[in-house]
């Protein structure tokens, strides 16, 4: 049965209280001094903004935790099974908190930010991490899942410009747009074969073994469904980035074709 130490519980509480704290007060009015469009925005628009910059802070924050311990923390690497989790535990904490935080934010503003694949999202990591907190299981694959995080503030700028009226053409939208493909592609889709081929190798040892079925099953499902959603989600970013682009060179051919009959 896992059992949560008061570390643990502490900064997921820590975590948890935080975010609703920028969610609630900090947002808005750090978004008011940063730009002027946050006041023209509807209530709807202005709780979605808030819970993106929420989600930027947090993305920037686990993600660079995340690559400080893919790089530094020699036990996770040699044992991604059983390797000493504290400091993974830690980032995972930071993220449970947030996850729980924003689960309930979706669930109360569910006609501004509801989505069905969010909500499995966050219920299909915070399943995995249950185990990653409770009993110190599979610290490096609880890890690597959140360099995903660092696709996520380019979605938001996207997000963010959008609703401010920046055309799609626009400079600062086409060079998002592109870095939030590369980017999302990069932490998301390339790294499927490294991440899978931990698993196989992992598969059948007797760390593995030891993991018992439930645990077994947590990684296994929660990775699957995790990587269809980001999949899925590839696949409409980079439609929605080649018709920007195609638009953006038709466009640049007609102004010159316009130019050179004038």
């Amino acid at each position: 049965m896992p059992t949560f130490d008061k570390l643990t519980i502490g900064i997921s509480v820590t975590s948890f209280a935080t975010f609703q704290f920028l969610f609630h007060f900090v947002s808005s009015w750090l978004s008011e001094q940063l730009t002027p469009g946050f006041n023209k925005l509807g209530a709807r628009q202005k709780i979605e903004w808030n819970s993106r910059i929420v989600s930027t802070f947090h993305a920037l924050l686990v993600g660079c935790f995340c690559l400080y311990i893919l790089w530094y923390d020699e036990a996770v690497n040699a044992d991604p099974i059983w390797g000493d989790p504290f400091w993974v535990k830690i980032n995972v904490a930071i993220t449970s908190g947030y996850l729980i935080s924003d689960l309930l934010l979706i669930i109360c503003y569910w006609k501004a930010i509801g989505d069905k694949y969010f909500v499995t999202h966050h219920v299909a990591a915070l399943y995995a991490y249950y185990y990653v907190l409770g009993e110190g299981l599979l610290p490096y694959f609880g890890n690597f899942r959140l360099l995903a995080e660092f696709s996520t503030p380019f979605v938001n700028q996207r997000w963010f410009f959008e609703t401010l009226g920046y055309p799609k053409t626009s400079a600062a939208n086409l060079l998002n747009g592109v870095m939030m493909t590369i980017m999302f592609f990069l932490v998301r889709i390339a790294v499927i074969p490294i991440y899978y081929a931990r698993i196989v190798f992992a598969f059948g040892t007797e760390a593995f073994h030891r993991l018992g079925l439930g645990p077994q099953c947590a990684w296994i499902i929660s990775s699957i469904l995790l990587d269809i959603m980001n999949l899925i989600w590839m696949q409409k970013i980079a439609k929605g980035c080649y018709k920007v682009l195609h638009l953006c060179i038709t466009q640049t051919a007609k102004t010159q074709e316009n130019g050179k009959l004038e």
